[in-house]
This record gives C-alpha cells, structure tokens and sequence, in this order.
C-alpha cells in the first residue's frame, strides 16, 4: 500500500494517539508518523524517548487512565484524526494448566485495552471523520494451539472491529483491523509462558512454543509492518480487515475455502503435534 512521504504544514498537522507505542510494532508506526509531520502521542506504561513523539501514561486496561489520557491530547491539540491500537502481549500454555488470571488478564489487555481506547476516542474521531486501526493477528483466523487465549483475543478483535466498522460508517470514520503474521519483536521475549503439563502433553507444548518463536524470530521486521499500519491509519481505507504480506494473505484465503476439519488438521501438524 502506498502512503504520502510529504511532511504536512503546522496548520494542516494532524493528531495521532497509539497505544502500545512505546515498542516494537507500536514505536516504528510512531516514529513514521511523526517523521512525516503527524503530532503523535503514544499511551503505554513505559516512557521511552523518541523523537517528536509525546508519551502519555496509561495503563489501557485502566478506562480513567485512558479518558484523562486523550482528554490531555485533545486539550493540547484541539482535536484528534487517527487512534491506532497496538497495546498487547500474548501468554501460551495448555487451555488446562492456564489460571483464571492469566486467561482474563490477557483479554484484559489486548482486548478490553483496546475497547476502552476507541470506547474514549470516538467522539473526537467522530468530528474529525477520523480513522482507527486495531492490530489484531493471523492467529485470529488459525487460532494457534497452546495459545488459546491469545488467539481468542484477537479473534474477538476482529469481531469488534467488523462490527464497529458498520455501526461509524454513516460518520464517515474508517475501521480496520490490521493482522500481521510473524514479526520481529520484543514480543516473542516477553510472551508469559507456562509449561505445566509439557510431560502429560508429551512435550507437545514446549515443542509447540519452541516452533512458534523461531518463525517470530525470522519474521517480518516489526519497522515494515509498523509503517505499513501506519500507512492503513492514513489512507482512509474502507477495508475492514487486512493481512500484512501476501503469503499470509494466501494462509487467510485457504482457511476461509477449507473446510474446518482440513485447516485445524493442517495448523495440528503445524503447532501440536
């Protein structure tokens, strides 16, 4: 997708907030934003220095941290064009073994975190006929063993998104929700993993997370797939849901032609056998 390199005037200066954009995915789509004369204002718990880019303390699971946070942006800047929702983390372990509290800390987060960011930010979006970009993952369509709740977090990610998509379309604010495959990241070392169970399992979860970090690691790098979102968030799009690269997009293809039956059996000898 292409996207304006041309550095826009003070008084044309557009408002961008990303969540999560301290790291990783969320700081590359940062920085590009910013290099190309966006403000951008980046909410996470992590203040990080980037250049022209303003951090915003926020824990997203947290809906007043995240109401005073673009209430700040909104004073400072008078409005608002484009909320990218990139705050997430992701835990793995059988669906057994994983607490009550891991399962609903991360819906909490990649979730819950992103409701509460577009549940605060529609208002101004609605008045600047805005966009909002949700980064969701391929794991919402193959749904990934031993990373159950993950996936389900994205999964629901594209549902809200799809939904939403049509409930602001009459307010001529643009919806998509952005699935990348395998990245670079940060991500794949901070992914909580809980190995009770490996033996029962027959290693098949140490064996599964193992598989799942390798092709994270050789990956698409999280710079390419940050400006490529940002490049989404800018151009308006009327798409609901795109694939980052065209041998995922192939992978989403087939699993929706597949019969369920073929494409689980498929993402078994992928990931669990």
């Amino acid at each position: 997708m292409a996207y304006n390199n041309t550095i826009m005037k003070t008084t044309e200066r557009k408002v961008a907030i990303i969540s999560g954009g301290s790291s990783g995915i969320g700081s590359h789509c940062a920085l590009y934003l910013a290099k190309i004369g966006i403000a951008v204002y980046e909410f996470s718990r992590h203040d990080v220095y980037q250049e022209n880019v303003t951090h915003i303390a926020c824990d997203v699971t947290k809906a007043e941290d995240v109401k005073s946070g673009i209430e700040t942006v909104i004073e400072k800047e008078g409005r608002l064009d484009m909320l990218i929702c990139c705050a997430g983390y992701g835990i793995s372990g059988a669906i057994e073994f994983t607490t009550e509290e891991d399962a609903k800390r991360q819906m909490e987060v990649n979730f819950f975190g992103m409701d509460n960011m577009v549940r605060s930010a529609i208002p101004y979006l609605r008045e600047s006929r805005g966009s909002i970009v949700t980064v969701s993952s391929v794991a919402a369509m193959a749904a990934i063993p031993f990373q159950a709740y993950y996936s389900a977090s994205k999964a629901a990610i594209n549902a809200y998104t799809l939904a939403l998509a049509n409930e602001l379309k009459p307010f001529g604010i643009a919806v998509t929700a952005i699935m990348p495959g395998d990245t670079k990241t940060n991500f794949t070392a901070a992914r909580k993993k809980n190995l009770n169970g490996n033996e029962l399992y027959s290693e098949r979860i140490a064996r599964s997370i193992s598989k799942m970090e390798k092709d994270e690691r050789n990956g698409k790098s999280a710079k390419e797939a940050g400006e490529f979102i940002a490049s989404v968030a800018l151009s308006h799009t009327n798409k609901p849901v795109i694939t980052i690269g065209a041998s995922y997009q192939l992978i989403i293809f087939l699993l929706k032609i597949l019969p369920f039956r073929f494409s689980n059996a498929l993402i078994y000898r992928l990931y669990a056998k």
